[in-house]
């Protein structure tokens, strides 16, 4: 069994591909059941345990591959200046179900989460999309700035954060490749932003939908618990709104959920599913001046996705 870092998942895992790869695993479909979530009680605070597995039906002559990946999130790692996820990701041939790969699955999760919002982007947000606004300073915050760029002409970003030196630093990053700056107002920038992707680990709004300008598509991607939301009620209630899966959706997307309980929105205002919108069962955006929405928890699709993707870019150029 091969042993892949996080700079050989980096070095594998290229954002177009990556979200070609995506693409298509969303059409053809895979076996995935609902994720192991546990809640773990630590001294510091509650962390979480994630279990997702996921398999490929295959066929006589290929029956694919099989994997699993298991996450810690650890919320309060940021005061000990460690990432808030961390895990690993086992994949296995189908055949026989011997082990093939052990994946750093920190990093393999960073950038299957960044391209399946950008993913969600290149259908949704306005082709002409040239300013991103990215809410958060953790580790997946430049994975989605790369990963926007990547479907659409982003030429100017904008990062907000708690912690204004994060933003600061992580706009010198990319000062190089685009317009980029750290802000103050988030809503004088959301005002003027075609996209905005928030990657926090919030209990609270951030993103108003008072402050939503017609056109701007909104990506959230923190919010993995239904405690958890980034977003007012009224983001929810503006928008033409889609989810990676209902059953993510309806079981962990507390955005949705709280917005739900504020009778701000219901669950058959969910316009599609990623899969319904990748095979065209359902429509997208309807018009330039729409607010569309793309609410994901995550799902063991991607993960497998991606995982394929990085191992079979790796055999190739053994």
């Amino acid at each position: 069994m091969r042993l892949i870092d996080a700079d050989e998942v980096a070095g594998a895992l290229l954002w177009t591909p990556l979200v070609d790869r995506l693409a298509a695993t969303f059409r053809q479909g895979v076996e995935s059941p609902p994720r192991h979530h546990h809640a773990m009680h630590r001294p510091d605070g509650e962390a979480t345990m994630l279990l997702m597995p996921a398999w490929e039906a295959g066929t006589d002559e290929d029956r694919g591959y099989i994997g699993v990946k298991m996450v810690n999130v650890f919320p309060q790692n940021a005061d000990h200046g460690l990432p808030a996820i961390s895990g690993l990701y086992l994949l296995s041939e189908g055949r026989h179900g011997q082990p093939l790969a052990c994946f750093n699955g920190a990093e393999l999760t960073r950038r299957r989460t960044a391209a399946a919002s950008a993913l969600a982007a290149r259908e949704l947000a306005r082709e002409d999309a040239e300013t991103l606004v990215v809410v958060g300073t953790g580790k997946l915050a430049p994975m989605v700035i790369e990963a926007h760029a990547a479907v659409r002409p982003i030429t100017r970003v904008r990062i907000w954060g708690r912690n204004a030196d994060k933003a600061a630093a992580l706009a010198l990053e990319y000062a190089d490749r685009f317009d980029c700056a750290a802000v103050e107002d988030l809503e004088a920038a959301c005002r003027e932003a075609d996209v905005i992707s928030c990657v926090t680990l919030s209990t609270a709004p951030l993103i108003k939908g008072a402050w939503l300008p017609d056109g701007v598509h909104l990506d959230l991607i923190g919010a993995f618990r239904p405690s958890m939301r980034e977003t007012d009620a009224a983001c929810l209630s503006r928008a033409e709104v889609f989810v990676d899966t209902y059953a993510g959706a309806m079981g962990e997307a507390g955005d949705i959920l709280q917005a739900i309980d504020e009778g701000a929105f219901a669950e058959g205002d969910i316009r599609a599913e990623l899969g319904e919108l990748l095979k065209g069962d359902k429509p997208g955006r309807s018009s330039d001046s729409a607010i569309t929405l793309f609410k994901s928890v995550g799902a063991s699709l991607e993960d497998l996705a991606a995982a394929i993707e990085a191992w079979e870019r790796l055999e190739r150029t053994a």
